[in-house]
């Protein structure tokens, strides 16, 4: 995940021949939301991973402030996603495209078979674990037919996703595996995660890389064009945000540290569709033999559940909004 702006941005060097001048008008106004608005999507990332992220991805959206969330399908928890699906048929929820298995002790292979895609696996018989190998190893139709593998079981459980995106940004780490996740969208009209907008907060993050918000443009019109919605921005920061290294720090004080730099990222943002990413987790005394992120993935589900960011985004207009939402808006548009 923390990869994935940097992804983009690189990729978009390679990927995009021309560029277009940018609109004044937002993709939100174009979808219906008042002029200048600040619209967002709350999302939960990881979901299916653990037994851990599901309680706190569900807990972030029925309790909290999240909106959204995306689901590994390859990985060991999903049968649990599923069962909350069937019971809250209406939740907003993608597909987390899953081309790595980075943790030390926890792995997963490809839906599509070690036979069918050999260039996707490593020497344990899992994804690889870095975005790199996948990149080195892989082909963009090894790509695109995993892609399709996580689909279909999706559909095969009677869960139609809201939208695409994609684990550790892997599917940016080649100009062949970005065209061939943007071809499955808009073939399938599934909207796909991508910055196609004014990219404002991106370019703060990545100002060091090159990387131009115009160079997004073309793409953004493109998904447009083939009729799904497009996001303006992408709000990818928490996962670097530490809490001071305080003894005992109970909850509550992870709450407020988190919510307050939830709440300062938001001051910071632009008129627009934004999606913001998190990693909402419950983490039990088994997470850590996963990953060392417990801490800060607790953070974001306890910033959901902060009353006072809840009244911030009440008290400052911004409206809160889902990848299904967004789809139905833009299918009303001629």
């Amino acid at each position: 995940m923390k990869n994935k702006l940097l992804l983009i941005s690189a990729l978009l060097c390679l990927f995009v021949q021309k560029t277009t001048a940018q609109s004044s008008e937002t993709y939100a106004e174009k979808l219906g939301f008042p002029k200048g608005a600040k619209v967002i999507i709350l999302h939960v990332d990881d979901v299916g991973m653990s037994y851990d992220s599901n309680k706190g991805a569900f807990k972030a959206v029925t309790e909290g402030v999240a909106t959204s969330m995306s689901v590994m399908m390859p990985c060991p928890w999903v049968s649990g996603f599923l069962k909350f699906y069937k019971n809250n048929p209406k939740t907003d929820a993608g597909l987390h495209l899953t081309l790595t298995s980075e943790w030390q002790d926890y792995r997963w292979g490809p839906l599509s078979g070690k036979p069918s895609v050999p260039n996707l696996v490593d020497e344990e018989g899992a994804m690889w674990r870095s975005v790199e190998q996948v990149a080195t190893h892989a082909s963009a139709d090894d790509i695109e037919k995993e892609i399709r593998s996580q689909l279909d079981r999706a559909r095969k459980m009677g869960f139609e996703p809201t939208h695409l995106d994609s684990h550790m940004g892997t599917v940016f780490a080649t100009p062949g595996f970005m065209e061939r996740y943007l071809k499955v969208g808009m073939e399938q009209k599934i909207p796909v995660m991508f910055p196609g907008g004014h990219d404002f907060m991106i370019l703060q993050q990545l100002k060091s890389t090159g990387f131009k918000a115009e160079q997004a443009l073309a793409i953004g019109q493109q998904l447009w064009n083939a009729g799904l919605p497009v996001l303006d921005d992408l709000h990818n920061i928490s996962y670097g945000w530490k809490a001071p290294e305080k003894e005992n720090m109970n909850d509550a004080a992870i709450q407020k540290f988190h919510a307050q730099k939830y709440i300062e990222s938001f001051k910071d943002l632009k008129p627009g569709v934004t999606m913001v990413i998190m990693h909402c987790t419950a983490p039990t005394e088994v997470f850590e033999h996963i990953s060392d992120s417990g801490n800060t993935r607790k953070g974001d589900l306890l910033a959901m559940l902060s009353p006072d960011l809840k009244k911030y985004i009440q008290e400052n207009g911004i409206i809160l909004t889902t990848w299904r939402e967004l789809k139905e808006r833009r299918d009303k548009v001629k």
